[in-house]
């Protein structure tokens, strides 16, 4: 898109006669996809508020720098900033289209939190004029949708706004629409995947339509809230199944005593047999988080889900054990941990595993502790304090009797056997087999 966008014209609507929005898009929320979306959509000549709670976020994010590590990040919010089609605030402003961007946490008891979403649909509330869209993009349980309608229409009685059935025309757009980004690769994702657009009616789907066309590559299928809602928790929960494969095989394998990356490699030579690699457990905020809002939803029909998350919560747990027992083994060894975030080559450690299992062995044996995580410069806050340390991989390799790779990150990939040599070696990745 060359030139800033009619959003009013977009929408098919004819001009208010109340004063022009503050700016095109507001963003809630400047986290791992509030801030890629907003900064990508800025570079399409949108005029976009990012919005967050966090005074220190939107001063760096004013200041053009960003507080994420993300490939191309830096320099779209860079570039955006200088054009000055970006800003951040703390404040939400009016807008054409706003798009929710905030955590959904799990709860007590793995239930679904959508508390964040709820502060942000109460935020925007007061700023909607007739002819915005509000667009839900965190991941979030069936029906958050239209609480996020429930609740507008309980502040705003001025304005009619749409209910699933509903006929005659409302005076704003509500959809979701769930991101579908692999962390390093959120920019380049957010151009290039397919989107699912699910409105509370068809009208709905159609308005926010207009926004994901000025940039998404791939293709848009409008559907309900409710299917686009389903969508996003089905995608992490198969994958979540499909791991949770793999890491039962995995401890399978170390009871019956054969080595699973072998027994893996061969499976898969079958055409029809496609096994994952195992490892610690599951992490991130999407498939570790997502699967128990589907459990919340049906918890007597997702019996196969719900086991799947348990299977691979487990794995840590028994990751933990075999570190221990290697303790043991050489009572006055070190152990280094070579990675903490929840995936290869990332700064992320939101519900990662390895970070719970470092967590965990610091508690009881700190001092023999040693971590290996490229990724940070400050030892993560649930290792501070006991005694474990933050170091260079040559630094562990020289001090530790015992080398756990806990992340495959690509600073690893290069040690070979003379690096490992009279060491006792934990590979839960295989990378070193690969």
């Amino acid at each position: 898109m060359n030139a800033p966008f009619d959003a009013t014209a977009a929408l098919g609507r004819k001009p208010q006669t109340h004063p022009a929005p503050d700016h095109q898009i507001a963003v809630i929320g400047l986290g791992y996809i509030g801030l890629p979306t907003a900064a990508l959509l800025a570079s399409y000549g949108w005029s976009v508020c990012g919005v967050d709670v966090s005074r220190k976020v939107v001063d760096t994010v004013n200041a053009g720098g960003v507080h994420i590590e993300e490939h191309d990040l830096d320099k779209l919010v860079r570039d955006a900033i200088t054009a000055r089609t970006l800003v951040a605030s703390t404040e939400v402003p009016s807008a054409s289209f706003y798009l929710i961007a905030v955590p959904t946490p799990l709860g007590q008891n793995n239930a679904p939190d959508i508390s964040h979403v709820e502060a942000a649909a109460r935020a925007i509330a007061p700023r909607i004029r007739p002819g915005a869209c509000v667009i839900v993009e965190s991941t979030s349980p069936v029906g958050t949708t239209e609480r996020v309608a429930q609740i507008i229409s309980e502040l705003r009685p001025d304005l009619v706004v749409p209910r699933e059935g509903a006929t005659g025309e409302a005076d704003i757009a509500l959809a979701y629409c769930p991101e579908r980004v692999l962390p390093g690769r959120i920019v380049n994702e957010l151009v290039h995947n397919d989107r699912v657009i699910g409105g509370v009616t068809p009208a709905c789907a159609e308005r926010a339509a207009v926004l994901y066309s000025s940039f998404v590559k791939g293709d848009c299928f409008c559907t309900t809230a409710r299917v686009a809602e389903t969508v996003k928790l089905v995608e992490n929960a198969f994958r979540d199944v499909n791991i949770a494969f793999a890491n039962e095989l995995s401890m399978i394998a170390d009871v019956i005593g054969v080595d699973v990356w072998e027994v893996i490699r061969l499976a898969n030579r079958h055409p029809r047999v496609n096994i994952l690699q195992p490892g610690p457990g599951v992490g991130g905020h999407c498939i570790a988080v997502d699967p128990w809002f589907l459990v919340a939803g049906a918890p007597e029909a997702a019996r196969l889900v719900r086991t799947a998350r348990e299977v691979n919560d487990h794995k840590a747990v028994h990751t933990e054990a075999r570190i221990r027992a290697l303790l043991e083994a050489m009572p006055h060894g070190k152990v280094a941990l070579l990675g903490l975030a929840f995936k290869p080559d990332i700064d992320d450690f939101r519900e990662s595993p390895s970070l719970a299992i470092a967590e965990a062995l610091a508690r009881t044996d700190g001092e023999r502790i040693l971590v290996v995580e490229p990724f940070t410069k400050d030892i993560p806050e649930p290792l501070a304090g006991t005694g474990a340390r933050l170091v260079t991989l040559d630094a562990a390799l020289r001090a530790a009797e015992i080398v756990v790779v806990l992340v495959d990150h690509t600073a690893f990939k290069h040690l070979g056997p003379e690096d490992l040599s009279g060491k006792l070696v934990f590979d839960t990745r295989g990378m070193l087999q690969r």
